[in-house]
């Protein structure tokens, strides 16, 4: 089980950040989460959104390009030793992750992290197995 991450190339200049969420915000696009990685030239913006394929569409029409892939989310406790958990599920049964991001809502007490791997099945797969619940589509739309 996966949800669809917005994966966005931004130029490193001043104003850029602003016209993403500006577009996203009058387009009615609610952000998630997100994440922000740069070097000196560029930088990526990676979002969960609760319309992937709309945000994308309207960032292409203003230059940007944005890309849709597949991640892994979880609810995790909101509790110190909750992720570590799942981490070391993760590394008992091979799973490397690329990258992670967290992220808060006040929707059932949970914290959530987007999880970056290889194989999106193989990971549900292990993880349901092991207690930890998933993110769906329709729960990033209610978060």
């Amino acid at each position: 089980m996966a949800i669809r991450q917005l994966s966005v190339f931004l130029e490193n200049r001043h104003g850029t950040l602003i016209e993403v969420t500006d577009l996203l915000a009058k387009e009615g696009i609610d952000i998630r989460a997100m994440s922000l990685a740069d070097t000196q030239d560029f930088g990526i913006l990676r979002l969960i959104v609760n319309d992937p394929e709309k945000a994308k569409t309207s960032l292409a029409a203003i230059g940007f390009a944005a890309t849709i892939n597949e991640v892994t989310a979880v609810a995790i406790d909101d509790n110190p030793g909750a992720l570590s958990n799942v981490i070391r599920v993760m590394s008992e049964n091979d799973i490397n992750i690329e990258y992670m991001y967290a992220f808060l809502s006040t929707h059932k007490g949970n914290a959530y992290v987007v999880l970056r791997v290889a194989d999106n099945n193989i990971t549900a797969e292990v993880l349901e197995k092991n207690g930890v619940i998933l993110v769906t589509e329709n729960d990033i739309k209610t978060l």
